[in-house]
């Protein structure tokens, strides 16, 4: 019989400065727990991060219970919470959405409302924006991770996003994710 694996969340927002994720990495370490899942990123003058930790229940409570000093040490507001492994969809074909086009307010908002009335999960996303090369117009680019529903027809999902990209200007492709 297999011991049930035990996970926890962590986020953690603060000034940017070099060696937040060695230091965190290393009390995570340190307590016996094992990072499985991250995303980590700048945003402003901020970094942003997101952990998947995995460890035996008691070395997550000690790592939980390290929490406020790791916030004064580091710097960070720091959100811990208690999580199951991630169950896998037999039933979800994995897509990659890429859009780009002049940046304006509600891109996201948009994409977000085409998938939730299909009943489609977004399961990760990244945006940024960005000049043009040669203009310097402002452009804005979403990169998602889709599971579709294996009883869609992806032809005509396909040609649903396409009309629903063109009506509003945004350049975009819906690809299967490969590998």
């Amino acid at each position: 019989m297999t011991t049930p694996k035990n996970f926890l969340v962590i986020s953690a927002l603060g000034k940017d400065q070099p060696g937040i994720v060695k230091n965190l990495s290393k009390k995570i370490l340190d307590e016996g727990c094992n990072i499985t899942d991250s995303r980590m990123t700048v945003l402003g003058g901020e970094f942003a991060i997101l952990l998947l930790i995995e460890g035996p229940w008691n070395t997550l409570a000690k790592l939980e219970s390290a929490v406020p000093e790791l916030q004064q040490d580091l710097g960070l507001t720091i959100i811990c919470k208690r999580t199951e492994g991630r169950v896998q969809s037999s039933n979800q074909l994995p897509y990659l959405v890429e859009v780009v086009s002049m940046d304006h307010p509600g891109i996201v908002n948009k994409l977000a409302e085409f998938f939730s009335e299909r009943q489609i999960n977004i399961e990760d996303m990244t945006t940024s924006s960005y000049s043009a090369a040669h203009t310097g117009t402002p452009m804005f680019s979403v990169h998602l991770s889709v599971g579709i529903p294996s009883d869609r027809q992806i032809a005509v999902l396909r040609e649903e996003f396409m009309d629903y990209c063109d009506a509003l200007n945004l350049d975009a492709v819906i690809e299967p994710i490969k590998g």
